[in-house]
C-alpha cells in the first residue's frame, strides 16, 4: 500500500497551496543609453546596448 490522503483536501486549502504559482509581471527599466523602456537584464530593442555595451548592430532607418 501506498501514502493515501486520509480526507479531501477542499478547495480553499488547495488554492493556498497554490499561491507562488501566480505570474509576475516583467520589471520595465530607461534604457541608459537611449532613455526607452525595455526588460531588465535584457538587450535593449531600441539601441542594441547592454550593460552600456552595444551589443546588437541595429539597422539605420532611411
Amino acid at each position: 500500500m501506498g501514502a493515501v490522503p486520509k480526507r479531501k483536501v477542499s478547495r480553499h486549502r488547495r488554492g493556498n497551496r497554490r499561491q507562488h504559482l501566480a505570474l509576475t509581471p516583467p520589471v520595465i527599466v530607461t534604457c541608459p543609453t537611449c532613455g526607452k523602456p525595455m526588460r531588465a537584464h535584457y538587450t535593449c530593442k531600441a539601441c542594441g546596448t547592454y550593460k552600456g555595451r552595444q551589443v546588437v548592430v541595429m539597422p539605420q532607418p532611411e
